[in-house]
């Protein structure tokens, strides 16, 4: 076994929203940082969220004020730091009689349009469905409800912008690195670790552990401590299904259900909508979760008492599951878990200590962060400041902050370059595109067309500064042209990857 004698300030484990984004904080403000993740960034929770920068109006009936506030508050700040990949969303809420009250639901809307600023985004009203065009997708007992506004966000390049931020500030992004050992040794954190591509194990050393593992989160502190944990995490997955586009619009729907959850309805790819999601609670290893019949036909059964468009099985697409790792606190229902996050300090004076992360949703993961951080302070007296708050993530240096204008300049500047294509890879890379393009003036100039809108040049772009090795990467994480393309398409990119150089 190798061993690296120079310690970092912090090693971070797990590559998910958290681990990148404490990362990327911790890095700006001058620490030494080394994130491990086993896998590839973002190819757990993070990669299989509803998909939303959302205060969480549902999460107005457990009382988490606090919690909602924060997001609300977050959700502006979204909106500025990476306006590539966030952008503003209305959903539309149908009042039905047989569940929560209309007076219920206005109150509730009223705290979200009250409870923190939000001067991009307009408030809440209430609408005559069956007048309105929005309305024509429902079935027609369905007449009236209300609209309000949330963020939609690509959720694993949001994780990707953060380790590429962290990276250009200095931290070193291992993935494909799996832990196998922690412990203590003197003042510092010995990490074992495997590197998954050539076998070869290895020492690294650390004033401060980040326990950000996510659904493994208690796997590493068994791992790490030597005493008995203090808490538990409660798996809970969420599951959610494709299917071909159930209307026409840029809108989403969010859909009461009998048992008191929420479903949602989103347009997708622009071709599908995206519904979900489930809370099941399990057990075990968290590794390979995959969605259900029964999960499938929930879902399927919820949108069929809205709209008049059915799905069915033979609909889906495509599905995906993630597990949340949510803090448990004994609470039997999965829904009314809190999705506040619980940030834990072992560690006694002149001890290195390990903070561990539970919970946390995408839309605050920046403030958990900040958090983090502030609970490391004592261990490292000369961090610096918060920062994140206002500094855009790569690519989201939108000059005069209007990407409108920016994608119109980008087809302007680019005539020679399908506009359709232009659009798309300036919603995944922002100010970056032209980096993706190099050269190119000319589809032809692009490179190898791999289908789906994925083409040679940026593909090579995301091996080389976004961490992509397998086609799965590729097409699923980094871009969703997956879903665009067959499966001959698929293994021409397999091919593709398995003869071309070794960088």
């Amino acid at each position: 076994m190798t061993t690296s004698d120079q310690p970092f300030d912090l090693i971070v484990v797990g590559g998910g929203i958290n681990g990148a984004g404490i990362a990327c904080d911790a890095s700006g403000r001058g620490l030494s940082v080394c994130l491990l993740e086993k896998n590839d960034l973002a190819s757990a929770t993070s990669s299989a969220s509803s998909k939303l920068i959302h205060g969480g109006l549902r999460y107005l009936e457990q009382y988490e004020f606090r919690l909602v506030r924060e997001a609300l508050s977050e959700r502006e700040k979204m909106l500025s730091k990476a306006p590539q990949i966030i952008s503003p969303l209305r959903f539309v809420l149908p009042h039905h009689n047989q569940l929560r009250p209309a007076w219920m639901l206005r109150l509730g809307l009223f705290l979200y349009d009250h409870l923190a600023a939000h001067p991009r985004l307009p408030n809440s009203r209430r609408i005559d469905l069956a007048g309105d065009a929005l309305g024509a997708p429902l079935v027609d007992t369905i007449s009236k409800g209300f609209t309000y506004w949330d963020c939609w966000v690509d959720d694993a390049r949001l994780v990707i912008l953060n380790a590429m931020q962290a990276a250009e500030n200095g931290a070193q992004i291992r993935t494909r690195t799996e832990v196998i050992n922690a412990s203590r040794k003197n003042d510092l954190w010995q990490v074992d670790i495997v590197d998954g591509e050539s076998g070869e194990a290895s020492a690294l050393f650390s004033r401060a552990l980040v326990n950000a593992a996510g659904p493994w989160v208690g796997t590493v502190q068994d791992m790490a401590l030597t005493l008995k944990r203090n808490s538990d995490v409660l798996l809970v997955k969420g599951s959610h299904i494709v299917v071909p586009k159930m209307y026409d619009g840029d809108h989403a729907y969010i859909l009461q259900n009998e048992d008191q959850r929420v479903i949602f309805v989103i347009p997708y790819e622009e071709e599908f909508s995206l519904i979900g999601t489930t809370d099941i609670p399990i057990e075990g290893d968290p590794s390979d979760v995959q969605i259900s019949g029964d999960e499938i036909e929930y879902l399927c059964r919820s949108v069929n008492s809205y709209f008049k468009k059915t799905v069915s099985v033979a609909d889906v697409r495509w599905s995906y599951s993630g597990v949340r790792p949510l803090f448990d606190d004994a609470e039997n229902d999965p829904s009314k878990v809190t999705r506040e996050y619980v940030l834990e300090v072992d560690g006694d004076t002149g001890q290195a200590p390990m903070l561990s992360v539970f919970g946390g949703k995408i839309t605050t993961y920046r403030r958990l962060a900040e958090h983090a951080l502030a609970k490391l302070k004592p261990y490292f007296p000369a961090m610096k400041s918060n920062w994140t708050a206002t500094a855009a993530l790569p690519g989201g240096r939108i000059p005069g902050d209007d990407f409108t204008q920016f994608i119109d300049r980008m087809v302007s500047d680019h005539q020679g370059i399908d506009p359709d294509y232009l659009r798309a890879l300036a919603h995944r890379h922002g100010d970056r595109t032209a980096a993706v393009l190099g050269d190119a003036e000319t589809m032809a100039a692009l490179g190898e067309n791999f289908g789906g809108g994925l083409f040679g040049c940026e593909v090579e772009y995301l091996i080389a500064y976004e961490w992509a090795l397998t086609a799965e990467d590729i097409l699923w994480r980094r871009t969703k042209t997956g879903l665009h393309m067959s499966v001959e398409e698929h293994a021409a990119l397999d091919r593709y990857l398995a003869v071309r150089p070794a960088d």
